[in-house]
């Protein structure tokens, strides 16, 4: 779909995945070990084979554009993905809303010629062949079409709600209702929006700059633009997701779609991902989901000197260049660059690159961000109420979230980066959680961006591994 432009949000600030996004945006967040969540609807474009992207971006855009710039590069002639920062082009404030997003680079579009553009989230984890998508909006004449997904109606209310005719026309679409409306037949479900839309290019350019104009608008394709859009008698259609097929996956493989906006939702995704039988398959080479390349050596399985238990590793991923010595990992994603030491042992956990876990260490649902170091003996999952008075993230379903580059002693006040520290202060919503005596700022004034990961020595032949703790 040559004449098809791809505009991706990835601006999301993310708030209610607290620290993971206290210093990044969500669509930079890592997942899976290896990845970051804007990989897949990046690697959804290219293997569907488009070739003109733009990267909308905004809150805390650093790690992201770092990310994209290193990692993602399309070499041919008229080839792209590129990064555009919110600029102010059409007044003194930044994005007010996804519809204000796209108005104020409308220049981009304008200068494509396209017929159509797709307008894709940046922040969910899933597989889609884009262009059977497009080729439904074309062959129904579309002005604008919605992908669509059924989800039980006690979820319905985190997205926008659609009700659709006998031939897939949207009649009606309602953004995040407190009581969503049950499906025709399936009153157990409700139709929703996934946040991807293609549409006609005339058609977008003129819906915006009519939303633009109107005083009370909030600028919101969900809210606004795409109700308007159907009451004024667009033909609006809704694209079944379920009839998405994968090239390379096996028949009857079910679509899958999550969206990670929460830590429960982020960990259960990553937990599906690690699973004996994953529901997000990573390994189907006609469809790869592409990230950073890494020079890392292989990841290690070793014991930690003579007389010491093999490390035992059961249904988990573990990135390149992490070590388990005399471990134990039991249904964990581990990410590059982390060591794991003697007696440890790691359950249901998610483990962001260059953490290092130190001897006899417990942890369970965990999840570590980058560049952590756990103290040996340190025990956290077993007790939540003890978890709750010691850790300033902990979710209602118990799982314990420490922040990037945090020290967490076996016994005391947990030690925070100086920077998370003064990110934290800047945060309304977190000031509160820096309760005097119980966290600290690390004495050596340590930056969260420090790797916690392997560094170790190797003596003699039987290749002992040093496992005492390393002040960094």
């Amino acid at each position: 779909m040559k004449d098809t432009l791809v505009m991706i949000m990835a601006g999301g600030r993310g708030s209610r995945l607290g620290p993971l996004t206290i210093h990044r945006s969500k669509p930079s967040v890592p997942f899976a070990g290896r990845y970051r969540i804007i990989d897949f609807v990046l690697s959804n474009f290219v293997n569907s084979g488009y070739r003109r992207l733009y990267v909308l971006t905004q809150y805390m855009s650093s790690s992201l554009i770092k990310h994209l710039n290193r990692n993602w590069r399309l070499s041919g002639f008229g080839e792209y993905i590129e990064v555009v920062p919110a600029q102010m082009r059409m007044g003194e404030f930044w994005y007010r809303g996804t519809a204000d997003a796209v108005y104020q680079n409308v220049n981009l579009i304008r200068d494509s010629r396209a017929a159509h553009v797709a307008v894709f989230g940046g922040d969910h984890v899933y597989k889609f062949a884009i262009d059977q998508m497009d080729v439904f909006h074309r062959n129904r004449d579309a002005d604008l079409t919605v992908a669509a997904l059924a989800v039980p109606r006690e979820e319905a209310s985190q997205f926008g709600c659609i009700a659709i005719d006998d031939q897939g026309r949207i009649i009606d679409f309602v953004e995040k209702p407190e009581n969503p409306p049950a499906m025709p037949g399936r009153p157990t479900h409700t139709l929703v929006s996934m946040g991807n839309y293609v549409f006609r290019r005339d058609v977008l350019e003129r819906v915006l700059t009519e939303d633009a104009t109107l005083p009370g608008s909030r600028h919101d394709f969900g809210r606004d633009v795409i109700p308007r859009m159907i009451s004024t008698g667009a033909r609006v259609f809704a694209y079944d997701f379920t009839e998405n097929r994968i090239p390379g996956d096996p028949a009857g493989t079910e679509p899958y779609w999550r969206d990670v906006g929460t830590i429960d939702s982020y960990f259960i995704s990553n937990m599906e991902v690690r699973a004996r039988v994953p529901l997000l398959d990573l390994y189907n080479r006609q469809w790869r989901i592409r990230g950073a390349e890494r020079d890392y050596p292989p990841a290690r399985f070793v014991r930690a000197g003579e007389g010491r238990p093999t490390a035992h590793i059961e249904d988990s991923l573990v990135c390149e260049g992490s070590i388990v010595a005399s471990a134990q990992i039991a249904h964990v994603v581990l990410g590059y660059d982390c060591f794991v030491h003697a007696g440890a042992r790691v359950s249901s956990s998610v483990i962001l690159s260059g953490c290092d876990i130190g001897a006899n260490a417990r942890l369970s649902r965990v999840v570590l961000d980058k560049n952590c170091k756990i103290e040996p003996g340190c025990v956290i999952g077993e007790n939540p109420d003890e978890d709750r008075l010691r850790f300033p993230f902990v979710t209602e379903s118990g799982i314990v979230v420490v922040p990037k580059g945090t020290l967490v002693p076996a016994r005391g006040p947990v030690a925070l980066a100086n920077d998370v520290v003064e990110l934290m202060h800047n945060e309304p919503e977190m000031q509160h959680l820096l309760r005097p005596g119980t966290f600290s700022i690390s004495k050596r004034q340590r930056h969260s961006y420090q790797s916690a990961g392997p560094r170790f020595q190797l003596f003699g032949d039987d290749h002992h591994i040093d496992d005492h703790p390393r002040d960094e």
